[in-house]
């Protein structure tokens, strides 16, 4: 008995150290927190709290929440910082980090306003009031990306593992020569893109293109930014041959549109329910959709009738003249210099429209004509000098393409 009882004893001593040295491996394992750094600050040193901008929250607002040291007042703060942040823009939606003091819980150390993923403002109050505007650390990576058409353009490229926001970039630069509206499975594309890294792994999305091909309906159309001189703010696209891919017009007046109705000398009108010439094209999008001048020219007449609606005419030339109808606002003036793509309007109903639209009517010496049957000018051509830099600077980028796709497309 009396050994039985030593047994139990032992036993029982046995597991309750082992229960023991489990809780304080646990505790220890409890007590070890990551160590979070971001935006320059020890997450783990302060209280933190996140949240988002919401309707009718102003910078002071954020402020009167928490007491500020050295009995700084708000109007202090704001004037300090609006040389640096402007406080009376932070948008609705935009997320905010505050850092408190972890002895003095609702004392403000510092304040992180986050403009975007790369982009952020910082208000310290902890030595001295200080504002800082600060970019995360980015890398630019450069590569190469060949693909067939299957499905849309957006749907091609992000399982190319490339961001779908690539397609309005290429739409632009092919947009006086390719109509992506008909690109079709089979059709053929490359491009030479670098791409904007933060923190070497997180993806943010396309910085720039150096270089691409198209292959539409059995045509091939290469396309490289250059400026002709320093002074030129924006790179305009040229051939392989150093022809421009500009023309003088835009294909359409909108960017994302169907086309609802053609030129025609004989329509029944919808509203009217008779049959007559419609000396327009008219282009279907969501009311409110941007309206752009298809060429750079100088603003004719604004104005409204009952049956256009709210109007623009533009003059580009002695040769040409467009106009837009059933406007839902009209941005540009009487008079006023316009340049090619700059939005002019936005889409409506006004005027005799069963839905909103713009009716895009284009004149060619003086005569309403249908644009889309037009062989419109291009942009004017290199010089014998500039072209000769344009090739050489070009020979590497092309050659490197051309030797992506014959990899990747070899029949």
């Amino acid at each position: 008995m009396r050994y039985s009882i030593i047994i139990l004893l032992f036993f029982a001593s046995f597991f309750t150290s082992c229960n023991s040295k489990d809780e304080k491996e646990a505790t220890k394992t409890a007590k070890k927190e990551p160590i979070i750094k971001d935006y320059g600050f020890t997450f783990n040193d302060y209280k933190v709290v996140r949240d988002t901008i919401r309707s009718g929250d102003t910078f002071s607002a954020l402020l009167q929440k928490f007491p500020l040291r050295d009995s700084l007042t708000i109007h202090q703060v704001t004037e300090k910082v609006k040389d640096s942040f402007n406080v009376r823009r932070i948008k609705v939606g935009k997320p905010y980090i505050l850092f408190l003091d972890k002895k003095k819980p609702n004392t403000l150390k510092a304040l992180v306003y986050i403009e975007d993923r790369i982009q952020y403002t910082v208000v310290d109050f902890r030595d001295s009031l200080a504002v800082s505007n600060k970019q995360k650390p980015t890398r630019i990576k450069r590569r190469v990306v060949a693909a067939e058409i299957n499905g849309s353009l957006s749907e091609t490229l992000s399982n190319a593992g490339v961001s779908p926001a690539l397609a309005p970039k290429l739409a632009g630069i092919y947009a006086y020569t390719i109509d992506f509206f008909k690109i079709q499975k089979g059709d053929k594309f490359a491009v030479t893109i670098n791409e904007k890294y933060m923190e070497d792994s997180i993806y943010i999305g396309v910085e720039s293109i150096e270089a691409s091909y198209f292959e539409h309906k059995g045509k091939k159309i290469f396309a490289f930014p250059y400026k002709l001189n320093e002074n030129q703010k924006k790179e305009d696209y040229y051939d392989e041959n150093g022809k421009g891919l500009k023309s003088m017009f835009l294909k359409a007046p909108l960017d994302y549109f169907r086309i609802s109705s053609r030129f025609s000398g004989r329509r029944f009108h919808p509203v009217q329910m008779r049959f007559k010439a419609h000396n327009g094209t008219d282009y279907a999008a969501p009311h409110g959709t941007p309206i752009k001048t298809t060429a750079s020219g100088v603003v004719e007449k604004t104005g409204y009738t009952a049956g256009n609606g709210n109007f623009v005419k533009v003059r580009h030339s002695s040769t040409y003249a467009t106009q837009y109808l059933h406007m839902s606002r009209i941005l540009v003036r009487n008079g006023q210099s316009v340049s090619q793509g700059q939005t002019i309007g936005k889409v409506g109903s006004t005027g005799l429209a069963t839905g909103p639209h713009v009716c895009y009517r284009f004149w060619k010496n003086g005569v309403q004509v249908d644009p889309l049957r037009l062989k419109l000018p291009n942009t004017e051509p290199m010089g014998k000098s500039d072209k000769q830099k344009y090739l050489s600077y070009i020979a590497p980028l092309k050659k490197e393409l051309d030797s992506i796709t014959a990899l990747k497309f070899k029949e």
